[in-house]
């Protein structure tokens, strides 16, 4: 491993920390919960299915990727 993936070990540690607690404090409440994703229960049987929450978060990256790219190249 390189010494410049150091900074970006940390950045997504950042990250994945402030996501941790939004989540825990609920502030994410709406997430999974959007037009579009596909939630069924019925007896005994729950099905779930994110599809525009895993399409938001899609976008998301790669536009995150995107632009590390580009500055970065």
């Amino acid at each position: 491993m390189t010494r410049q993936a150091g900074p970006w070990l940390v950045a997504a540690g950042v990250m994945l920390v402030v996501a941790g607690a939004l989540a825990w404090t609920g502030a994410l409440g709406w997430f999974g919960r959007l037009p579009g994703d596909i939630r069924i229960e019925r007896d005994g049987v729950r099905v779930y299915i994110p599809l525009v929450s895993m399409l938001l978060v899609s976008l998301a990256l790669s536009l995150l990727l995107g632009f590390a790219r580009r500055f970065l190249d």
